[in-house]
């Protein structure tokens, strides 16, 4: 395993810069998640890592060599992709030795290196059959496994579970997770889902139109993120961001509403401000989490609901904006229905409502 460092990284397409300036560090045996919308640049990146992409500026290096100049089959890398670019005509086993095969490796090493890999990923039992045989997932797991085999520096995922239906992305990211502590590899993967960012990653690398917006671990983008955008595309349901002003040192909210400045942020009188709070936080009084010491109150007209089991989210109108909260015990609400919400004011955000960034005081 190695480490990865991108310093400066640009690339440009003629006239058009589509990753500017990036700079990142990957720790031996980290498992990184490079996540953000399509078009961000998060694949061109991946691709650049792997060599696949030349890149137009800056430097990568990984373990100790600057692989600018290097070709992917030189970089000690494996790449998972989305597609799973198996082979038909082979067996499983073929299709997780071909690479060693090629490399002249002898039979005895390629068939213990195919062992070990299919009882990693459980695929002993299919190592006869052909891809047409398998489901999606068990291709995946052959795409993983002959990946595995190589024992790569690094091993780079991109969006591999893209073609899979939600049960079995679930069951992919929990294989992928134990993958990581069996192998212990550096592993960058790339996704556009924020539920996958957040369950595999040690860090996530948050990525909009080439720039990298924030990186931390996913509890910590969680629940501090550095701007709107962060907000809003990390946890689900995303955050919910009302407009307002600061007046008299509170915020109030377009359409009248008036709400304490959460603590830990600070804004001066005047300041067009945009109020975060996650529907986890704003709950109706009496069924809702024990209060905290910083706590508001606010009514609102509820328009939807999502019953969740033992939850249901509530689709609300607050300053103009459709506002989702959480009933916990929930109850029958009739559409229209005004309601008293609890908010959590040290679980919410202020940001400066021109630039998105955080008002952390």
């Amino acid at each position: 395993m190695a480490h990865v460092q991108l310093r400066d990284v640009v690339k440009s397409y003629g006239k058009l810069e589509v990753v500017h300036s990036i700079n990142l560090e990957i720790a031996e045996g980290e498992f990184v998640v490079l996540v953000g919308p399509s078009g961000c640049g998060k694949s061109t990146t991946l691709r650049m890592i792997a060599g696949l992409e030349d890149i137009s500026g800056g430097e990568i290096s990984i373990g100790d060599r600057v692989v600018n100049d290097l070709p992917p089959r030189d970089r000690n890398i494996s790449m998972v992709f989305q597609n799973y670019a198996l082979y038909p005509h082979m067996t499983v086993r073929e299709n997780l030795g071909f690479s060693l095969k090629i490399a002249k490796r002898p039979a005895s090493e390629i068939n213990a290196a195919v062992d070990a890999a299919a009882e990693i990923l459980s695929l002993t039992p299919l190592l006869d059959r052909k891809p047409g045989a398998l489901s999606g997932g068990q291709r995946q797991r052959v795409a993983m496994g002959r990946a595995i085999v190589r024992h790569p520096d690094v091993f780079l995922f991109d969006e591999p579970l893209s073609n899979l239906d939600a049960k079995l992305r679930t069951q992919m990211r929990v294989e992928i997770k134990k993958l990581h502590q069996k192998v212990t590899s550096t592993i960058v993967y790339v996704t556009h889902d924020q539920v996958e960012a957040m369950t595999l990653a040690d860090r996530i690398v948050i990525m909009r139109d080439g720039h990298i917006e924030q990186i931390g671990t996913p509890l910590d983008v969680f629940e501090n993120p550095i701007n709107t955008f962060v907000a809003t595309f990390i946890g689900s349901p995303p955050m919910n961001l009302l407009d307002g002003r600061i007046e008299g040192g509170q915020v109030v909210l377009e359409g009248g509403d008036i709400l304490p400045i959460p603590p830990g942020y600070s804004a001066q009188e005047g300041r067009l401000v945009t109020f975060g709070v996650r529907a986890d936080n704003i709950m109706p009084v009496g069924h809702a989490l024990p209060p905290s010491e910083h706590m508001a109150e606010i009514e609102m007209g509820v328009n939807l609901t999502e019953p969740l089991g033992t939850e249901t989210l509530l689709f609300a109108e607050l300053a103009g904006r459709e506002v989702q909260a959480k009933m916990l015990n929930p109850r029958p609400v009739q559409m229209g229905e005004r309601m008293t919400f609890q908010i959590t004011l040290d679980k919410c955000h202020l940001f400066d409502r021109e630039s998105g960034l955080a008002l952390k005081g």
